[in-house]
């Protein structure tokens, strides 16, 4: 089965970036460019995986990550957060409200592809 992931970042280049990495990997990809905006694609279509900026405008990844925890059809999808930030408070914060991972930007291809793999259901 095809695996569909969706990427939230308000940064058209990083969301081409991830896009191209996860593609030319085989998987599906949904991009959206702020958390509202990522919302309207969880209409009960299969996500197999989230990954979202932290910081973007509207809705920011940990809003976005507690709403994504909200939706019954959602509530265990795994959400990575792919971020500039790497202090322990956000990490916190974002594991409270249900984030499975922490990815730090910038990032190798590689190293998005392993936690992916490891982490998509």
């Amino acid at each position: 089965m095809n695996k569909t992931i969706l990427i939230v970042d308000d940064s058209s280049s990083v969301r081409e970036v991830v896009a191209h990495t996860l593609q030319t990997a085989g998987y599906t990809v949904i991009a959206r460019q702020d958390g509202e905006d990522a919302l309207t694609s969880l209409d009960g279509s299969p996500i197999h995986l989230v990954v979202t900026d932290l910081n973007m405008p509207k809705m920011d990844g940990i809003s976005l990550t507690k709403a994504i925890r909200a939706n019954e059809a959602y509530k265990f999808t795994p959400i990575l957060l792919l971020t500039t930030e790497s202090q322990d408070e956000k990490k916190k914060e974002a594991k409270a409200a249900g984030a499975t991972g922490w990815l730090v930007k910038p990032f190798v291809a590689e190293k998005l592809l392993e936690v992916v793999k490891k982490v998509i259901r």
